[in-house]
C-alpha cells in the first residue's frame, strides 16, 4: 500500500516536471522566434543570427520530444490509477487524479 502510494506520488512529481518543461520549450522557443526577428531587422551580424536560429531549432526540436515523453509518464500515472482506486480517499491518489485533468485538457 505504502510502496503504491510512492510510485504514484513520484509518477505524478514526473508527469509536473515533464509538463512544465513542454511550457518552458514553447515559451522558448518563442521568445527566441522574437529575438531573432529582431536581430534581422536591426541588421545585427549574419553570424549571429545562424547562431541563434540554431538555438531555436533546439527548442523547436525540444517540444515534440517533451510531448513523447510526457504522454508516456502520462499512460503510466492513469495505469496506476486505474489499478488503484481502492485509494481513492488518499492525498497523493488525489493529487494525481487533479495531475491527470489538468494535462490531459
Amino acid at each position: 500500500m505504502e510502496a503504491t502510494l510512492k510510485k504514484i506520488k513520484i509518477q505524478t512529481g514526473v508527469v509536473k516536471r515533464i509538463a512544465k518543461e513542454k511550457v518552458m520549450y514553447q515559451q522558448e522557443a518563442t521568445k527566441i522566434e522574437q529575438q531573432v526577428k529582431d536581430m534581422e531587422e536591426s541588421g545585427k551580424d549574419e553570424y549571429d543570427i545562424k547562431k541563434r536560429k540554431e538555438v531555436l531549432e533546439e527548442s523547436k526540436m525540444m517540444v515534440p520530444d517533451c510531448e513523447k515523453r510526457l504522454q508516456k509518464a502520462i499512460e503510466q500515472l492513469t495505469d496506476l490509477v486505474q489499478q488503484n482506486e481502492e485509494l481513492k480517499d488518499d492525498e497523493v491518489y488525489q493529487a494525481a487524479r487533479t495531475i491527470l485533468s489538468e494535462v490531459q485538457n
